[in-house]
């Protein structure tokens, strides 16, 4: 796809009275890749995508697309276009007339509209099943429908809020594989809200992490994972240990934290404690252990060298690693 579809957010805020949901974000998504919005219930991310939409008004700041400002802009004209949660389909319509209705909106004549709704369907893999109703649709196939209604008014930039959280896990996971080849074979920017660390990661080119109205760390999937910037960061996206030091708070991954029977000084480099839970996770077993200085703290075993020296609840035990793929946090 050709169209320019950078999307730039400037100093985007948006206040409810008293109440500062998002709180001057500023943010750059590249034309073409797929960003997830990500956090926690209440940290702006829906608000900020709303806001992108069109559904909410900002408060201050700026929304540019393709270097326009579309921040006073109708939804309807902005150049965007929404996956809701909920699919929000008529239950009345068949998968081609929901495909087609804002086409009917704009005034479209009817055989125009429903053929290119057709052929969206057909895109989707979806031909054959055009004239069902949603109610006769699977979840998956629901959101087929959805999608190829928002790519009616080819829109330079797709907008999905949390649109896997309805599917069984394992339709989540076909899905979440579709929507990145939909969203490489488009060329579009897909700007995605979940609140799934692992869903953002299977997906994302860039992951935008929030708390608070704020962005807490801009990032790819790796460097986010490998170099969280903070303490709030290294939790919620989880595998990470959180150890204080002489350094200030380090972030150790749970995969690269080893295990001994041997006590070793405790200091930045291990800590002594005791196993508190094993839980058998297929190809590893992941063992929580607890200390008067770090209350919980997790390390990731494969399961061969758990199976050569088992390890089972109240055993004492000192979680240790090397300094050097320790990742100190900002404070």
């Amino acid at each position: 796809m050709s169209v320019d579809s950078r999307l730039e957010l400037v100093h985007l805020t948006k206040r409810y009275g008293t109440t500062t949901a998002v709180d001057r974000i500023d943010l750059k998504i590249a034309p073409g890749s797929y960003c997830c919005l990500l956090g926690p219930s209440g940290c702006g991310k829906t608000t900020t995508l709303r806001m992108i939409a069109g559904h909410e008004i900002a408060t201050e700041g700026d929304i540019l697309l393709g270097g326009r400002n579309i921040t006073a802009l109708p939804a309807a004209a902005r150049g965007t276009a929404m996956m809701f949660q909920s699919y929000a389909l008529f239950p009345h319509l068949s998968a081609q007339e929901n495909v087609a209705f804002s086409l009917k909106m704009r005034g479209v004549d009817k055989g125009t509209r429903l053929k290119k709704a057709a052929e969206l369907l057909e895109r989707v893999s979806l031909g054959h099943l055009a004239h069902r109703k949603p109610a006769e649709l699977s979840g998956g196939q629901q959101q087929r429908v959805a999608l190829a209604r928002a790519l009616i008014t080819e829109p330079k930039a797709l907008l999905l809020d949390e649109p896997l959280s309805a599917l069984d896990p394992f339709l989540r996971i076909k899905m979440r594989a579709e929507l990145k080849d939909w969203q490489k074979s488009l060329g579009m920017t897909f700007v995605h809200v979940t609140h799934s660390q692992e869903e953002a990661m299977a997906l994302a080119d860039q992951v935008v992490v929030m708390s608070n109205g704020r962005i807490e760390q801009d990032a790819t999937p790796h460097e986010l994972f490998n170099a969280p910037r903070s303490e709030f960061v290294a939790r919620f996206i989880g595998g990470h240990n959180v150890i204080p030091s002489s350094r200030g708070l380090l972030a150790v991954r749970a995969d690269r934290t080893k295990l001994s029977r041997t006590p070793l000084p405790d200091g930045d480099a291990a800590v002594a404690g005791t196993v508190r839970e094993v839980e058998y996770q297929g190809t590893h077993v992941l063992l929580t252990l607890t200390s008067p200085r770090v209350p919980e703290l997790t390390v990731m075993l494969p399961e061969s060298e758990f199976d050569a020296s088992p390890w089972a609840r109240g055993d004492s035990a000192c979680a240790h690693w090397d300094l050097e793929r320790a990742h100190v946090l900002a404070a």
